[in-house]
């Protein structure tokens, strides 16, 4: 039988990767709500019961809260020195959490003082947590031992002592009420059955381990430590699946999402990545700071995530009912009252009015214009509406452009939709555009006289163009015979009129008849 050896992965997005479903289903959450917390976020648990409320441990105390609330409904605050680690009971009912003083306190849900307190390690406990039974607490302390308690009579039950190092990391399992699992600071994960007393099962991290994780089907393990995330089969005794390195920071927390069992993973890096069931990355949630805890509800609804400033990050899902009614709601306009405000105002004798000036705003050709878009701002003035009810703004942008010496750059790089015979054939003709457009038709057949035949619609345009040129020619040469007819009748007519003229003058009698 071939040896299995373990691989070693790295999954990154590529550049241009199709969007897949699982992309779109972690993109649709909400911008996060920031909750301020007192210290440091080290823990989340949400209650595995609806209205899934949940706990949030921070500094010397917990704080309950509602899925959309941004106030605790619950405080815990019967710490004299940090609080670690608390969790829910399967039932939602009661909680139980550690402290840097080495107790482990339990408390009622709907009251405040604590119903038992289990006294017994020496060192912090970091970890805590309800064996599947919920009548046992499990807890892992600094002083290198874990124990379990007896919740009716407060009594302990039994230490063990097989870890090295402290014990950071916890994870109870569901199916059988005998096991657990547990992760150290002497890079080893073990799996400890009750019955035994001992541990059954160890698997070699390689790094300090921060947190630890069973699947649904308790036939895989997650630990976290150092940069890599590992997967263990342990139907395989405990065989190292897959090694994933995509945070640049140590990992500190992890997570499995409700639909689908998605693996998510937060880390110093201050981000938190989304694995598909091929352990691919699918999608990334950015945080403002380091990330020490993180936690999913169990209907995907509301992921919260703490930080290391003391923030709380919740990011709800989003909903179609929410975008209709968005949707639905149309903004109401202002009232009547508005408009009519001042119109019928009358100043009085000695009021002084100041006048506002209007500020001229520029047309959008003028904008391009003014930062040298030359060729943008042809293309505006000449715009459908522009050249037909207004066709002396785009030979005003023309001659502008001619000034400038760049008409012939705007003219540049042009298609048969951008042509200027629809132009030529309606303005060629009048006195006020001829010699423009005459300009530009010459810079046109000068640039495009190689690649005009490719074109058939400008073929087209153009063979109207001639066609119509060469009527108004035969018109001007009719004209101007016209125009020479006129010039002959009136030079034969100038004399007869300056005769009749001194013929009509009266005689004088006398001196100036001799004369």
């Amino acid at each position: 039988m071939a040896s299995f050896k373990p691989t070693k992965v790295q999954f990154l997005p590529k550049l241009g990767e199709k969007v897949t479903e699982d992309t779109l289903y972690w993109k649709n959450y909400k911008s996060p709500v920031q909750i301020k917390e007192f210290g440091a976020v080290t823990k989340i648990d949400f209650s595995p019961l609806a209205p899934h409320n949940y706990a949030v441990t921070a500094s010397t105390r917990i704080h309950v809260y509602g899925l959309h609330s941004q106030e605790p409904i619950r405080s815990f605050t019967r710490f004299r020195d940090t609080a670690y680690g608390g969790s829910f009971r399967g039932d939602g009912k009661l909680l139980v959490a550690g402290s840097e003083e080495g107790l482990i306190r339990l408390f009622d849900i709907c009251g405040r003082v604590a119903l038992r307190q289990f006294t017994g390690h020496s060192k912090a406990v970091h970890v805590t947590s309800f064996l599947s039974d919920g009548f046992r607490v499990v807890s892992g302390s600094d002083d290198l031992t874990c124990r379990v308690w007896d919740v009716p009579s407060a009594v302990e039950l039994s230490s063990i002592t097989e870890h090295t190092d402290y014990i950071r990391a916890l994870a109870p399992s569901k199916l059988n009420p005998d096991l657990f699992v547990t992760g150290s600071y002497d890079h080893t994960v073990k799996v400890f059955d009750m019955r035994s007393g001992s541990s059954v099962m160890t698997m070699q991290h390689g790094h300090p381990v921060e947190c630890v994780l069973l699947y649904p089907s308790e036939a895989l393990l997650v630990s976290t430590g150092g940069r890599y995330v590992k997967i263990w089969d342990l139907l395989k005794g405990g065989q190292e699946l897959v090694s994933l390195k995509n945070h640049h920071k140590t990992v500190t927390c992890a997570c499995l999402s409700s639909v689908g069992n998605k693996l998510l993973t937060g880390s110093l890096d201050r981000h938190v990545k989304v694995y598909n069931s091929s352990y691919k990355v699918v999608h990334n949630f950015d945080c403002d700071a380091s990330i020490l805890s993180m936690a999913v509800a169990p209907d995907d609804e509301v992921v919260a995530v703490g930080m290391t400033n003391g923030v709380l990050s919740v990011r709800h899902r989003k909903h179609k009912k929410d975008k209709e009614t968005l949707t639905s709601r149309r903004r109401r306009g202002p009232s009547y009252r508005v408009f009519v405000k001042g119109k019928n105002f009358v100043p009085r004798q000695d009021d002084f009015l100041v006048s506002k000036p209007v500020k001229q705003y520029l047309r959008k050709y003028d904008k391009q214009l003014k930062s040298f878009e030359v060729s943008k701002a042809l293309d505006t003035a000449l715009q459908m509406w522009t050249r037909t009810s207004k066709p002396e703004v785009t030979v005003a942008v023309i001659i502008e452009l001619n000034r400038r010496g760049t008409l012939k750059n705007a003219l540049a790089g042009r298609n048969e939709e951008r042509h200027f015979c629809v132009l030529f054939l309606r303005h060629i003709f009048d006195p006020r555009f001829s010699r423009p457009l005459l300009t530009v038709g010459d810079i046109v057949l000068d640039l495009y006289r190689q690649v005009l035949h490719q074109s058939p619609v400008v073929e087209r345009q153009l063979q109207r163009l001639m066609e119509v040129l060469g009527r108004e020619a035969e018109l001007q040469q009719e004209l101007l015979q016209v125009l020479g007819i006129l010039d002959t009748l009136f030079a034969s007519l100038t004399p007869r009129k300056e005769v009749a003229a001194l013929a009509a003058l009266p005689v004088d009698q006398g001196p100036q008849k001799q004369t």
